[in-house]
């Protein structure tokens, strides 16, 4: 059976973007006698709170949808995303990496200044540098005995030297071309170099809890913002690396702002208690984004 699931993060008010996602998924589940379900993305215990978790919830009832319970809280499966971790580090994939983002910064800046170029990932961050990756195992232990913080990070050349050919995924129409419908997509993990798996202020990233979260829901489809299509990539190679499923993709177009930008939670202009406050409705909303 197909399953769907909208994951939105409970870090500020739900804007028209993730009502065309809620909204979609809602509808791609109900057309293929799916399931629809709600996962709430808190493992940013600094920024999420309960308020914007019941904000969530009362947006999504206001926009007619309907979910199954138990919802997912992913701060209540650490442990999951613990042993993934471990499993990655077991295989010799994953090391402390030391560097601050400041000293990242000044190093790319550097660079820059001297007049060369610093790779980017498809979202523009610079790479980090491979300082981390060849230091030794001595050199590593003394460094975390001293109390220094540290990211765990994917060796990503490793990783791909492991996986037996290239990676694809399956991409149902709208994007990157909205007449292509569906085609299997090349993916380049290598373009986002050696990505953070977990930090000393979240046991897990986005893209090792996405990664096992879906797997563990059964999502067969993952309908969700252009903006996370390149990443993608990512999720594919741990996806291999960790044996979980392959579900299908679809990325929809971005709902923009005035400025050209998409929205961002801190644009209340846009946001789903505001329209409601000014006396919209469910037929408006989907107007307003399209369906």
């Amino acid at each position: 059976m197909p399953v769907f699931r909208f994951a939105p993060s409970p870090n500020g008010q739900l804007h028209l973007g993730h009502a065309l996602s809620a909204l979609l998924n809602s509808d791609r589940a109900r057309e293929a006698s799916g399931r629809f379900l709600l996962r709430i993305e808190d493992i940013d215990a600094a920024r999420c709170t309960p308020q914007f978790e019941a904000d969530i919830y009362r947006d999504l009832a206001w926009l007619g949808l309907r979910w199954e319970e138990p919802v997912r809280r992913q701060s209540e499966h650490l442990p999951e995303y613990e042993a993934a971790l471990s499993r990655l580090t077991d295989m010799g994939l994953v090391y402390p990496a030391f560097l601050t983002r400041g000293e990242v910064k000044a190093r790319v800046a550097a660079v820059e200044q001297a007049g060369g170029t610093w790779p980017r990932d498809p979202d523009g961050t610079p790479l980090y540098p491979e300082d981390d990756r060849h230091r030794s195992d001595k050199e590593r232990r003394d460094l975390m005995s001293q109390g220094l913080r540290h990211a765990f990070r994917l060796d990503m050349q490793k990783a791909l030297e492991l996986i037996d050919g290239d990676l694809f995924w399956t991409e149902t129409g709208g994007s990157p071309d909205p007449e292509s419908g569906t085609a299997r997509i090349l993916a380049d993990p290598s373009r986002w170099g050696d990505v953070i798996l977990s930090r000393s202020d979240a046991a897990s990233s986005y893209h090792l809890s996405v990664t096992v979260d879906d797997a563990a829901q059964g999502i067969t489809h993952v309908v969700r913002g252009l903006d996370l299509f390149e990443a993608t990539a990512v999720h594919r190679v741990l996806q291999v690396l960790l044996d979980l499923p392959e579900p299908i993709y679809q990325h929809h177009r971005l709902i923009l702002g005035p400025d050209g930008r998409k929205l961002s939670k801190s644009g209340a202009s846009t946001g789903l208690a505001t329209l409601r406050d000014q006396g919209l409705d469910l037929g408006d909303i989907r107007r307003l984004v399209g369906l």
